[in-house]
């Protein structure tokens, strides 16, 4: 256990304190405002203030974490035994910068409630991120910042006992669109068909009639392939499911089609399943459609749902999260970005979402994710080789710090035809136990 002193308690205080004592460092922290009893206490200590108290470790803290204000302040960069941090502290202090304040700024995901630029789908991007803009995207800062805190406090407290969590390696896949071309309904198979004639895409038109004949297997049925790849990591593969309706970017098949169900019922009995909520929902008049799709793969999977990643990633702080939680949701695998690889929030340990506007910690438990198949083949425009290398470097990051690496991957990622091809032996080394050649 750990004492923390501060002359003032603040639910920002509270929540990265245990965020970097206890749920990545492992120990107890006791929070406490009197002197007479932090100074009395024979437990392992930390002065977090303005000002000394007495010989105890002591580290200077600044305005950050004691104010209700959704502002980014003028950042100073800090560079520490090969770390970068932020806010600077005083020379006597443990660490020439302040490990919590910088943790908050990047978990509470603060940025992202400013106004600023989005794409055309209201997405936040990874190239507009302040860890972007300081290199620092693709290294999980706060589990970095916590374990230089935990070296320096070992330097004084020998004795102290920290816990290393093991790391952990979850495979997601989305299923955005169950089948190319089957169980599409006549209309929308007649107004493919009509609209790949007036492109000329004459072989598309081939290939769609032979697999609704059933000549030929639909490309996107990769579900045989997949069980056979995954079938060994059991609780650590999740598939997330799309039940909206048909829209412009949901194409899901409709989710009382008897195949649809049949496939989410298959799916659930052998790995666990979590709702991947439409396009539409992110909508500001959509409010009900969350809870509504959440409802509809309960009642096909015949299974309770409590976790859930957004389609397209639209992830709207912290209106989505609300949403969510609302929803009955207790599990977000949505925190990553779309254009680039790393670490939306700079950590790779699993969080509980901050509401900066309501000022309080929620028990909506966030599971960051470091790469999506789509971002290195469409956005990164990467090799397989690249790709690769890529892949095995953000692991190894994650593996070093004891985290949790979430992959994304889709059903037609993987059907080893056109640009995506070689990304089948990545994703099968992935998730086969060996070593990605990098």
């Amino acid at each position: 256990m750990i004492i923390v002193y501060s002359p003032v308690r603040s639910p920002r205080l509270e929540y990265v304190f245990r965020l970097i004592l206890t749920e990545i460092l492992g120990i107890e922290v006791t929070m406490v405002t009197d002197v007479a009893v932090f100074l009395s206490s024979p437990s392992p200590k930390l002065n977090y203030s303005g000002d000394r108290l007495g010989n105890e470790p002591f580290l200077r803290s600044g305005n950050f974490l004691f104010t209700c204000a959704i502002e980014i302040p003028e950042l100073s960069p800090v560079v520490y035994k090969g770390e970068t941090g932020f806010f600077p502290t005083s020379e006597d202090s443990l660490l020439p910068f302040d490990p919590f304040a910088s943790a908050f700024l990047v978990v509470s995901r603060m940025e992202e409630y400013l106004p600023g630029k989005r794409d055309r789908h209201g997405r936040f991007e990874g190239k507009s991120s302040l860890l972007f803009h300081y290199g620092l995207i693709e290294k999980p800062v706060v589990n970095a910042w916590a374990n230089l805190l935990a070296a320096s406090l070992l330097d004084i407290y020998p004795g102290m006992k920290f816990f290393r969590p093991k790391f952990r390696s979850l495979t997601t896949i989305d299923i955005d669109n169950a089948w190319a071309y089957l169980n599409k309904g006549f209309a929308r198979t007649l107004a493919a068909v009509a609209r790949d004639l007036m492109k000329a895409d004459f072989k598309r038109v081939k290939d769609r009639l032979l697999v609704l004949a059933g000549k030929s297997n639909d490309p996107y049925d990769t579900y045989d392939y997949l069980f056979s790849v995954l079938s060994s990591k059991g609780d650590d593969v999740i598939f997330f499911i799309l039940t909206g309706n048909y829209s412009r970017y949901d194409k899901s098949v409709p989710w009382k089609n008897p195949s649809f169900r049949a496939l989410i019922k298959k799916i659930a009995e052998n790995f666990r399943v979590g709702i991947h909520p439409s396009y539409r929902s992110s909508d500001r008049q959509n409010e009900s459609l969350v809870r509504e799709e959440k409802e509809r793969l309960e009642t096909v999977s015949g299974l309770p749902v409590t976790c859930s990643r957004q389609h397209y990633l639209r992830l709207n702080l912290p209106e989505t999260y609300r949403r969510l939680m609302a929803a009955g949701i207790e599990e977000d695998y949505s925190m990553g970005f779309h254009d680039l690889a790393g670490f939306r929030a700079g950590i790779c340990t699993p969080f509980k979402f901050y509401d900066l506007e309501n000022e309080q910690e929620t028990l909506l438990t966030v599971f960051p994710f470091q790469v999506m198949d789509v971002s290195l083949c469409q956005y990164m425009k990467l090799t397989v080789e690249e790709a690769g290398k890529k892949i095995c470097d953000l692991q190894e990051q994650v593996r070093k710090e004891g985290g949790t690496f979430v992959s994304i991957w889709h059903n037609e990622s993987v059907t080893g035809t056109d640009l995506r091809k070689d990304y089948l032996k990545i994703f099968e080394v992935m998730n086969k136990g060996g070593e990605i050649d990098g």
